[in-house]
């Protein structure tokens, strides 16, 4: 048998974590640095094409003059339930998220089952059952799908893949290229609940009042805006990484800044008790029912009024905007009245949250 020629790094002109990391850690699938190298280094100069180009949430294409967002995604979130879902309805909002953060109408869903030889047959009827619910109250459809089964000890009971494709309307073009200095930033509620939700179960921890997911299906708010004005520039679910990594993400590719201003973003009194106690920042604590918009300064006012009239977004909130200054980084400018740079966070504070 041939042996395969050895990963070549001396051309990647990124710093280390690839290079310092010669075999998989929990921090390539942690929505940050190290995922970022691993997609711009590893898989793009393989796969690379102008609409995969744009790595967002989901890809704009255009098959037989409609315009169809189309995303895929992957759950391993451990433990299987957890206080506010489940698997089954985080794989489906998640999907769906990820075509509303293009504008599209999500219409359809493919699931893989990946079972765990010895799971109970009553585990993966919870997980279905919930998708189902999941499914029919985002207004999706699943329409095809596949099952796979591996030995007992090389899973975690139920991993599921999740496909999704959706209609975008005329005059739709969210893209982080669109974001110009002076944009709105807005973030649609409190932050951080979905992964302190895990961890509280996950560890056993007790934060004093019950803390539960906000996984929520995302594709109503976002027409409520979209109704608005169809000229938002771009959304973000802040999932894997939190708020931090989608800010990060999106002054990275448009070439602006973010200042963002610590004392408006709203994190609740659960999750900044959490991250005070496990040292934490709930700027880089997932997500799973929350988007970021940038807005035009002149719809700002409006949008944000349409985004507190509708259930998901009654806590939606003006955080800062977009800046000429500091061209592709996030600075916060804290309660204290100095600045601090968000930076992209390496890994993961917390793994295996969705």
């Amino acid at each position: 048998m041939a042996e395969t020629a050895p990963l070549d790094v001396t051309g990647w002109t990124c710093p280390a974590p690839l290079r310092d990391h010669p075999r998989v850690v929990m921090g390539h699938g942690g929505g940050g640095a190290l995922s970022a190298e691993l997609v711009q280094h590893l898989f793009l100069p393989e796969f690379c094409g102008a609409a995969l180009a744009q790595l967002g949430d989901s890809a704009a294409l255009t098959l037989g003059g409609v315009r169809l967002a189309f995303s895929t995604d992957s759950y391993v979130v451990r433990p299987l339930f957890f206080p506010g879902g489940c698997i089954g309805d985080l794989a489906v909002n998640g999907t769906v998220n990820d075509l509303a953060m293009s504008g599209a109408e999500p219409a359809y869903l493919s699931c893989g089952f990946i079972l765990e030889e010895g799971v109970d047959l009553s585990v993966v009827s919870r997980v279905a059952r919930a998708m189902g619910e999941a499914a029919r109250a985002a207004g999706v459809e699943v329409v095809t799908g596949d099952t796979k089964v591996v030995e007992s000890g090389h899973g975690d009971g139920v991993y599921i893949n999740t496909a999704g494709i959706g209609v975008i309307p005329a005059g739709v073009d969210l893209r982080a290229q669109r974001v110009v200095p002076g944009d709105v930033v807005i973030v649609s509620g409190e932050i951080g609940l979905h992964g302190v939700a895990i961890m509280s179960v996950r560890e056993g921890l007790e934060f004093g009042v019950d803390v539960e997911s906000d996984c929520a299906p995302l594709a109503g708010l976002v027409r409520s805006m979209l109704a608005v004005t169809p000229d938002l520039h771009v959304l973000r679910d802040p999932t894997r990484g939190g708020l931090a990594a989608a800010l990060n993400e999106i002054a990275t590719a448009s070439g602006t800044g973010v200042l963002i201003h610590e004392a408006r973003v709203p994190v609740p009194p659960s999750v900044a008790n959490a991250c005070s106690i496990l040292g934490l920042d709930p700027f880089y604590v997932a997500n799973e029912g929350k988007l970021v918009a940038f807005v035009p300064r002149e719809h700002a006012d409006a949008v944000l009024d349409a985004m507190r009239a509708h259930p998901l977004g009654r806590a939606a909130t003006v955080i800062g905007e977009a800046v000429e200054a500091h061209p592709g980084m996030v600075v916060a400018r804290t309660r204290l009245g100095g600045t601090r740079v968000v930076d992209l966070p390496i890994g993961e504070q917390l793994p295996r949250i969705c």
